[in-house]
């Protein structure tokens, strides 16, 4: 079982459980009318990115888009259940698939399952994310953790008190879950500069045209100087963007 799941039942986890069944529709929703990728990781260590291809809350069921003739797809379903992770706005949602079957037609191939029950929205209410404005052009400047000669320049996607997300391209070697980067210098904006240690938490393939992969990042003992710069530059983005949301 996965580990959030048993956080979720032991009542570690219900400030972000979702149990209403037209919220969970309607969450689901988002992913299917936006094309938005989502990860299905199996127990056995299967991973597959793809999109939700349809969704009948009537019946209880969904599908995801696959092709049967990968490897991946047959070792998933194997599993016959799995854990779906995405991200909407930057937020983080995961759910548990039960009873996946892969489905064979005319006009291609899906991984069929049940609709799920619950799904978990991760995003603290005191921890609210940010996307820094582009033409501050923020970077992470980060020694790679398993290339100790290669030195990274990653534009950062969104921040929070308790971490923040950077983009990998796709022509970079991977950063596995778990790895430490320590002392990594971040640029937010002209005025904003800090230095954190980040833990990289997992990574997200991003739809082909982006060439690349979102690394979902958490700080380590983040310094109180730090954090207060941090938590400034967060009330001033949120500030900017509600201005110009009414230019």
């Amino acid at each position: 079982m996965p580990l959030d799941s048993l956080a979720a039942q032991n009542g570690g986890l219900d400030e972000f459980r979702i149990t209403a069944p037209r919220e969970i529709t309607a969450m689901l929703k988002q992913f299917q009318d936006g094309n938005v990728l989502l990860n299905l990781n199996g127990s056995n260590g299967a991973m597959l990115s793809t999109t939700l291809w349809s969704l009948d809350p009537a019946r209880g069921q969904l599908s995801f888009s696959a092709d049967a003739n990968m490897p991946v797809t047959q070792r998933l379903i194997e599993c016959d259940e799995a854990v779906a992770v995405g991200y909407l706005d930057s937020i983080k949602i995961q759910f548990d698939v039960q009873g996946l079957v892969l489905v064979r037609g005319i006009g291609g191939s899906a991984i069929s399952a049940r609709l799920p029950r619950e799904l978990f929205r991760f995003q603290r209410r005191n921890s609210f994310r940010v996307r820094p404005l582009l033409r501050s052009s923020p970077l992470a400047r980060v020694r790679h953790p398993a290339i100790a000669e290669m030195q990274l320049a990653l534009r950062v996607i969104d921040v929070s008190i308790g971490g923040c997300a950077l983009f990998l391209p796709e022509d970079v070697p991977a950063i596995q879950p778990g790895m430490l980067m320590n002392q990594v210098q971040i640029d937010l904006d002209a005025d904003t500069r800090l230095v954190a240690n980040l833990r990289m938490q997992h990574a997200t393939v991003l739809n082909p045209e982006a060439r690349g992969a979102r690394l979902g990042c958490e700080f380590v003992n983040l310094a109180n100087d730090a954090e207060r710069i941090l938590q400034r530059f967060i009330d001033q983005t949120q500030k900017r963007r509600r201005l110009m949301s009414l230019d």
